[in-house]
């Protein structure tokens, strides 16, 4: 079961990804690549929000409604929220890599793959 201090590190592991906190949102912390906003995750929360395509988050949410929520506020453009004690390791990865991937610069993206001893399937 990943925490939140999990999900900080997974974000914060990809390129160019920085927490900023928004005081406006309670002390919120949220996950950018170059001030576009790709996660957040509160001090203590049961879930992590992350960006996502609005056909993600049907899937997502027709695979498995105990474990994925449309996210509050910015659900209509896609997101979704993900439920820490319910969502297994890798998965998350995936879905904080793929939010991460709909945010950056393609060059960024580009980058990280060419980096990666395996490449990521197309």
């Amino acid at each position: 079961m990943p925490t939140e201090h999990d999900v900080r590190a997974m974000m914060l592991a990809l390129p160019e990804a920085q927490e900023i906190v928004i005081a406006n949102w309670g002390d919120q912390p949220t996950f950018r690549v170059r001030k576009k906003m790709f996660g957040l995750v509160g001090y203590g929360a049961p879930t992590v929000c992350l960006k996502a395509t609005k056909e993600t988050q049907a899937a997502l949410l027709q695979e498995d409604p105990d474990v994925f929520l449309v996210a509050p506020f910015f659900g209509r453009y896609g997101w979704i929220d993900v439920v820490l004690d319910r969502v297994d390791t890798d998965e998350l990865a995936e879905l904080v890599e793929e939010a991460w991937r709909l945010t950056a610069p393609k060059r960024v993206v580009a980058a990280y793959d060419a980096g990666r001893a395996i490449p990521r399937p197309t």
